[in-house]
């Protein structure tokens, strides 16, 4: 007599990890595009001159700046 055997399929826990697949792709999709915005905007706003800058109501981006004391240069030198 053959044996037959019973099995019972979990479609739902397939579905689950489908769904939980899913959600993740849209999230990394929603991330880089998110980023590929935000880097598009920042190369823009590089290329801006200040009155194109002021005209938009946008601050100039500070830059650094490296101070140096009066006679630091001179001291230096001595020291060579």
């Amino acid at each position: 007599m053959p044996h037959t055997e019973t099995r019972a399929e979990n479609r739902a826990w397939n579905q689950r990890q489908l769904g939980v697949a899913l959600n993740s792709i849209v999230a990394i999709v929603g991330a880089f595009t998110k980023w590929q915005r935000s880097a598009a905007t920042h190369r823009a706003i590089a290329d801006l001159t200040p009155d194109q800058l002021k005209d938009i109501d946008h601050r100039e981006v500070p830059r650094p700046t490296l101070t140096v004391k009066a006679g630091l240069i001179a001291n230096l030198m001595s020291m060579r």
